[in-house]
């Protein structure tokens, strides 16, 4: 799924551009969800918070007596380098400043020069990417962590540690949960393939469902693979 997050409080403006974005949406099979700010609050802070999920932030600069879409930008880019920056806005001057103060703007698009076009072949470029940044965040021992769905090979339940250990392309980490809460903070690609076993199946270049292992684009050879899951690869 991908999140528009418009900024801007010109309700006029904001229901244009909710217009612009559901119209090139409907050209695609894409699933998403608009949230709509006036101004910056603790609700939009959550959001620029929430690692689970690609976004594309749409944000005015000059938003009356709160804080402006470039601040906004800099509290997003604190610690999300991912998620996409749109300024839209009636200051042209602010072109270069923009470009000079936040890291990786998309775009920068004049609210009364061809909006509609330009907003549209934005989103339309973004879509196309195909950008996977989703990620799985949690914290241990204090200290925040997020990995990248794409970074992790496969999920396994420690029986000494009675811990889950999710292994990554080069690194692996221990946590406190099931394997089936767990599963409800991946995504689609990762399928139960043994009763203590969550793999992505995006990595995986064979399954051996006789012999009870399978191999992944690593090379890494797991033996842990279960007929009796193996419906779940074929959903």
């Amino acid at each position: 799924m991908i999140k528009f997050v418009l900024v801007d409080d010109n309700n006029e403006l904001t229901s244009k551009i909710v217009n612009i974005i559901e119209r090139t949406i409907f050209k695609t099979n894409v699933d998403y969800h608009i949230d709509k700010f006036s101004s910056y609050n603790n609700s939009l802070q959550n959001i620029i918070d929430d690692c689970s999920v690609q976004k594309v932030f749409i944000l005015d600069i000059d938003l009356g007596d709160s804080i402006s879409g470039l601040e906004i930008a800099k509290k997003i880019r604190k610690n999300d380098w991912d998620s996409e920056i749109i300024f839209i806005t009636n200051h042209d001057k602010m072109f270069e400043i923009v470009y000079r103060t936040i890291f990786k703007v998309f775009a920068f698009i004049e609210k009364f020069i061809s909006l509609e076009e330009r907003l549209e072949e934005c989103i339309t470029s973004i879509l196309n990417k195909k950008s996977d940044f989703g990620k799985f965040c949690f914290s241990n021992n204090k200290i925040d962590v997020q990995i990248y769905y794409k970074d992790i090979t496969y999920i396994y339940r420690d029986t000494e540690d009675r811990k889950l250990i999710i292994k990554t392309t080069n690194n692996k980490f221990l946590i406190n949960m099931s394997i089936k809460d767990i599963l409800n903070n991946l995504d689609s690609r990762f399928k139960q393939i043994h009763r203590a076993c969550i793999v992505n199946t995006n990595r995986v270049n064979l399954y051996n469902w006789p012999k009870g292992y399978f191999i992944l684009d690593t090379n890494e050879q797991v033996n842990m693979c279960s007929k009796k899951y193996k419906v779940n690869i074929n959903e």
